[in-house]
C-alpha cells in the first residue's frame, strides 16, 4: 500500500481537515499520479456536507485532478512516468454497457464510478478524490494533458470545462447559432470561452450588469441582466440554445420563453429543489428541455485538445489546502474569479 496525505470531511458537519490513507498500489493497468492541483467544484461541498444525501466518510472531495504520472503498471500502454496527465469525475465503470462501449462512460448503465464519494467495483472499497497528494487509476479513465495548457488553469476542465462542451457540441453550437449561457460563474464562464471558440454568437444573462466586462472579455457578444424585466421580452424566442448553469432556484419557464422554435433549454447546474415547468413552455414553440452531465473520456480528451488549440483555460485563483473551508464560504458567497484550485505543493510544505 502507498502512503497518502491528503484533506477529508470526517462527518457532514466537520471541516475539511489533515487526513492520513493509503492508496493501493499500481495494478497492471494502473497509473500512479503525483497531483499538482486539484480544482475545488461545488459539489465537493455539496457531498462533503452530505446535502445530496448518501455520502460516505471519511470523504476525500476532488475531481478536478492533474499532475504527472510517477510509476505505470507492467501492461500500461498509453502512459509513461514524466506524462502531464488528468483525472475528472469518475475512475471506472462497467466497460461492456451500451453507454461505456460509446464512450459515454458518465452514462454507465450501472453507474460510474466517481472518483470520491463512491464504491470501487467491488463494492465495498471508498473511492478518495484529488484533496491529496497522489492518486491510483486505470489508463483507461486518465487524460492526457496537452503540453500548452498549464496544469493550474487546467485543473477545472475536467468538471466545469467538460460539462459545458459536451451539451455545445451536442447541440450544434458554431457559426450562425445563438447561445445564451445563463449565469457567469464557476461553470458559465467556461460556457462563455467554449461557445465563443465553437464560433457562436454568444449572450451572457446574469443577475446584474456588474460582470459585462469580464465576460466581453471572454468572448461574450452581448450581456442582459435577468433582474431586469425587459431582458425576457426583448429576447424572446431568440436563441437557438440556451444553457442553464445556475443552481439557485430560478424560474425555467422564463428561460425556456428566450428559445426559438424547436430550440433548446439545457440544464447542467442542480438546484436543492424541484424547478416547476408550465408545458405551455415548452408547446408553445416546439421547444425541448434537457439536461447534460460532463463528458465521457474519449469527449474529455476531445475537449483538452480542444482547449490547447483555442488556448482556453479556467480563471482560477490558487489557494493553499489549507484554507479550503475559507474557499468553501467564499464560493458559497460567489466571491471567486472564477474557480479555485489547490496547490498541493502546500500539502506537505
Amino acid at each position: 500500500m502507498i502512503p497518502t496525505k491528503g484533506y477529508a470531511a470526517a462527518s457532514a458537519k466537520a471541516a475539511v481537515a489533515p487526513y492520513d490513507f493509503t492508496r493501493r498500489e499500481p495494478g497492471p493497468h494502473d497509473v500512479l499520479i503525483d497531483i499538482r492541483f486539484c480544482g475545488v467544484c461545488h459539489s465537493d461541498i455539496h457531498q462533503s456536507r452530505d446535502e445530496w444525501g448518501g455520502s460516505i466518510f471519511p470523504m476525500v472531495p476532488g475531481h478536478e485532478i492533474v499532475g504527472v504520472v510517477a510509476k505505470t503498471g507492467g501492461q500500461v500502454t498509453k502512459f509513461r512516468p514524466g506524462d502531464r496527465v488528468g483525472v475528472g469525475c469518475f475512475v471506472d465503470s462497467c466497460r461492456r454497457c451500451h453507454y461505456c462501449t460509446q464512450g459515454l462512460e458518465q452514462y454507465c448503465a450501472e453507474t460510474a464510478t466517481q472518483t470520491y464519494n463512491a464504491l470501487e467495483r467491488d463494492g465495498k472499497t471508498p473511492t478518495l478524490g484529488g484533496y491529496s497528494d497522489k492518486i491510483v487509476v486505470d489508463e483507461n479513465y486518465v487524460l492526457r494533458i496537452p503540453e500548452n495548457l498549464p496544469l493550474d488553469g487546467a485543473a477545472p476542465l475536467l468538471c466545469a470545462g467538460i460539462t459545458l462542451y459536451s451539451p455545445l457540441r451536442h447541440w450544434n453550437a458554431g457559426p450562425g447559432k445563438k447561445v445564451a449561457i445563463v449565469g457567469l460563474g464557476g461553470l458559465g464562464h467556461m460556457g462563455v470561452k467554449l461557445a465563443h471558440a465553437f464560433g457562436a454568437e454568444v449572450t451572457v444573462i446574469s443577475q446584474s450588469m456588474r460582470k459585462e466586462a469580464e465576460a466581453r472579455r471572454m468572448g461574450a457578444d452581448h450581456f442582459y441582466a435577468s433582474s431586469d424585466a425587459a431582458t425576457f421580452a426583448k429576447l424572446a424566442g431568440h436563441f437557438d440554445l440556451v444553457i442553464n448553469t445556475v443552481s439557485a432556484e430560478i424560474d425555467w419557464n422564463q428561460y425556456l420563453s428566450l428559445v426559438k422554435v424547436d430550440g433548446s433549454m439545457v440544464v447542467v447546474g442542480v438546484p436543492e429543489h424541484q424547478v416547476p415547468i408550465a408545458a405551455f413552455s415548452l408547446i408553445a414553440k416546439r421547444r425541448s428541455l434537457s439536461g447534460s452531465m460532463i463528458g465521457g473520456i474519449p469527449e474529455t480528451q476531445e475537449m483538452l485538445d480542444f482547449c490547447a488549440k483555442h488556448g482556453i483555460v479556467s480563471d482560477i485563483e490558487i489557494t493553499p489546502i489549507q484554507k479550503i473551508n475559507e474557499a468553501y464560504e467564499r464560493i458559497l458567497r460567489s466571491d471567486v474569479r472564477y474557480r479555485f484550485v489547490i496547490d498541493m505543493a502546500t500539502l506537505t510544505g
